[in-house]
């Protein structure tokens, strides 16, 4: 089990916070990967807010007794003192990204960005997601000057990227297209260390490579060679943080023969080299992965 996670002053106590209108106090990375079964009940809720997005699997999720089974391009939102009775297995190969928040003006904020009373949000497999994600566990981690501004900030962006879907793509535009995509999504999700030829993909499933694309991309926001980009790199991250491989032999565990191309195209992404990203995490000791209790997610 692969987990990537901070608490705000170390402490996992949820609380209310009354000083700040938006305020993060943790968030988290969880992907099973032998671990059979993770599951999470608290009969009494939390006295914070959470938000769950499904990056790839499934989740199995309970709202008032009966259950939903939540696939990935979903996220849920769980209110204070709710019910949270939800569980993760393996064999779905589950990846789970969540933030806990709270303020004294949250409920008028998910408001204002369109989030009513609903627990499960339709919003489609986005890297961006990811990306802010990541951006606020390392916020939290390293504690950088303002650093609870920045999450705040990163909260927002997320926020904001699920107010920009078209009202009509908070819900699937038809199960026939979600199934397609999140097919497809599954598929690159599996293979994206292989030579996969978007054309042939397209083929094999019966669609015109022209209609793919665009169905892809209204699905998740990337046409498929973005998406697969962002997989590559996002694996190659991970390597960075949680292995001794050398730049060569991640290059090639995520899919590039070539070690120089393969920099290239990290720096191009990213802002900084390979190097120079491992070296920025064993300065923050960000490379350490940190076993969580269970049951908090």
């Amino acid at each position: 089990m692969f987990v990537d996670s901070a608490y705000w002053q170390n402490s996992r106590r949820d609380f209310k916070d009354r000083k700040h209108p938006l305020f993060v106090t943790s968030c988290g990375n969880y992907r099973l990967i032998h671990r059979a079964k993770l599951p999470t009940h608290r009969p009494r809720g939390r006295l914070d807010f959470q938000l769950l997005y499904i990056a790839a699997g499934k989740a199995h999720f309970y709202f008032q007794g009966k259950e939903q089974i939540v696939t990935a391009g979903n996220m849920v939102l769980y209110r204070p003192k709710e019910e949270q009775r939800y569980y993760y297995y393996g064999v779905d190969h589950t990846e789970v990204f969540w933030v806990h928040f709270t303020g004294r003006d949250v409920t008028n904020i998910l408001r204002r960005y369109g989030l009513g009373k609903e627990h499960v949000i339709h919003t489609g497999i986005n890297p961006e997601y990811r990306r802010l994600f990541q951006v606020m566990i390392r916020e939290l981690r390293e504690c950088r000057t303002d650093y609870e501004e920045a999450l705040v900030l990163s909260f927002r962006m997320l926020l904001i990227h699920l107010h920009r879907l078209e009202p009509g793509k908070r819900g699937v535009r038809s199960a026939h297209l979600a199934e397609g995509m999140e097919q497809a999504v599954q598929f690159f999700s599996r293979n994206y260390a292989s030579l996969i030829g978007i054309e042939e993909y397209a083929l094999e499933q019966g669609m015109s490579v022209s209609w793919f694309i665009r169905s892809f991309r209204e699905y998740t926001g990337y046409t498929p060679a973005q998406y697969l980009l962002s997989l590559r790199i996002s694996a190659a991250q991970t390597l960075l943080e949680q292995s001794d491989m050398n730049i060569g032999e991640i290059a090639a565990q995520v899919g590039y023969d070539n070690p120089f191309y393969f920099s290239r195209i990290f720096r191009k992404q990213c802002g900084i080299s390979p190097r120079e990203f491992r070296q920025q995490l064993q300065a923050t000791g960000e490379g350490e992965n940190v076993e969580e209790l269970q049951g908090y997610v």
